[in-house]
């Protein structure tokens, strides 16, 4: 069988997701391998008007395996979201998903960071989304992020939790001005993942 590739080279919205879900037709596999839930795609089917941020646009098709690849980062909050709205129209994906083990997740101090940097940019702003996504891929290749295995990983998560917040508090607070994040509000929320 056949494998197609559907890069863009133009950062975004170039009409990927309309040649993906063209494909999506005869495929076995849809994986999304980086990015995250700063753009999407709108499908429009019989089952109704969908805008996808993570989640593969396989899942419309009943035989069809969905990976979120390793190179991705993940809002575990956007994800729900995306599952339960497919959910409520009919879809369920949750056998049909597959999310790396290694894929880095987008946590809220990487949207309170993406936030702050941009105000303080000012009229040199970079025009961000807001949605986290490049601190948490900062996160990634500095190898501090917290990825989706971690997750399941409760015993060690808070310690990790802890870890990474002494950084990115003190640039919260000291840098920024702004209240710390708790690692213990966040471990909850974790945990509720």
């Amino acid at each position: 069988m056949p494998a197609y590739a559907v890069l863009g080279a133009q950062w975004g919205d170039e009409g990927k997701g309309k040649i993906i879900d063209f494909l999506a037709g005869d495929a076995d596999i849809v994986a999304r391998f980086s990015g995250g839930n700063n753009a999407g795609h709108t499908v429009i089917n019989d089952l109704g008007d969908f805008s996808l941020h993570i989640i593969p646009c396989g899942v419309f098709r009943p035989n069809v395996m969905n990976v979120i690849g390793n190179g991705t980062v993940v809002d575990p909050d956007v994800l729900i979201e995306e599952i339960n709205s497919l959910g409520r129209a009919g879809i369920d994906v949750k056998e049909r998903l597959i999310i790396s083990e290694r894929a880095h997740l987008i946590m809220p101090y990487h949207v309170i960071l993406d936030t702050l940097a941009e105000t303080a940019r000012g009229i040199t702003a970079i025009g961000t989304t807001g949605k986290g996504i490049g601190p948490a891929y900062s996160d990634k290749t500095s190898r501090t992020g917290i990825r989706a295995a971690d997750l399941f990983d409760l015993e060690n998560l808070y310690s990790r939790l802890e870890e990474v917040l002494t950084f990115t508090n003190a640039v919260i607070t000291k840098v920024y001005g702004s209240d710390p994040v708790s690692p213990e509000d966040l471990y909850e929320k974790c945990k509720l993942w």
